[in-house]
């Protein structure tokens, strides 16, 4: 029953059309401080665009989720972020969240991080390793959010694919079913770290980003070349219309959408704000 459990919390995180993942993250004032997160405040309203939008799920903490998500149960899936790094120990994802607290709350998946060939690897796996075997026996998925960012790490090679597969395929041999990791920079390599993996590959927004089409193109060239999906943030709650990006971008990953035709549904809805049309 518990493996029914987890098929079905599964099925509704993956578009069965698209069998993709749109997942968006407001998990971030913990791991980046909350002065530079514009885009998260006031946070309620933040939530409220973004859900106009229909992503498939939302990556939050337990605080956020009991203030924030009442007017809007059933909305979204929601993956609970039960970790987090932070400015003070950028390499240690810290575990402040259980299974059961997402299952009370009525979470579609559990949610833990780590940080990668550095330092506090052995930690890190070693919490992934007991929330695994909890998720198991409870029908829970577990998303990894695991990036090669530890100290053995230089800055210039955060994205190599190696790098990436390697948190990939570590992830997948500690249970992790979803696994939210760094894109490459390019569909070939990324589509090796998907090859390399037998679990669900998605990408973040990527630091590497600094403009729409930067943004777009990374998630057509991602989603053409295998990737599962995407669980983003900054960049879409930063964007002057958070709703109509959700919503593009939506049509990217479940519809496949080109980038031309996602930038004229953008504009469309930007000047119109039909959201509910789409």
């Amino acid at each position: 029953m518990a493996m029914l459990g987890k098929a079905v919390r599964m099925s509704r995180l993956v578009n069965p059309k698209s069998n993709k993942m749109m997942a968006i993250t407001v998990d971030h004032a913990i791991s980046r401080g909350i002065a530079p997160m514009k885009g998260l405040m006031p946070i309620q309203d933040t939530i409220n665009k973004i859900l106009v939008g229909k992503p498939d799920a939302l990556t939050m903490t337990k605080g956020i989720a009991e203030h924030c998500m009442w007017e809007n149960a059933g909305k979204a899936s929601i993956l609970l972020k039960c970790s987090s790094y932070s400015p003070v120990h950028p390499t240690y994802d810290i575990a402040f969240g259980t299974v059961d607290e997402a299952i009370r709350m009525g979470a579609d998946a559990v949610s833990i991080g780590a940080m990668t060939l550095g330092d506090y690897q052995a930690q890190q796996f070693t919490e992934i390793g007991k929330f695994s075997e909890e998720c198991m026996v409870k029908g829970m998925p577990l998303v990894g959010h695991v990036y090669p960012k530890g100290e053995s790490v230089p800055k210039d090679k955060q994205t190599a694919w190696e790098n990436i597969a390697y948190c990939c395929r570590g992830a997948a041999e500690l249970g992790i079913d979803i696994i939210k990791t760094t894109y490459t920079g390019d569909p070939e390599s990324m589509a090796k770290v998907v090859e390399s993996c037998p679990a669900r590959v998605v990408i973040q927004g990527g630091d590497a980003c600094n403009t729409l089409d930067d943004y777009l193109n990374m998630t057509k060239d991602a989603m053409d070349c295998g990737v599962g999906g995407v669980t983003m943030g900054r960049f879409v709650w930063d964007y002057k219309d958070i709703s109509a990006l959700v919503v593009a971008l939506r049509y990217i990953i479940h519809e496949g959408y080109s980038v031309k035709e996602a930038k004229e549904l953008l504009v469309q809805l930007e000047n119109d704000k039909n959201y509910d049309a789409f």
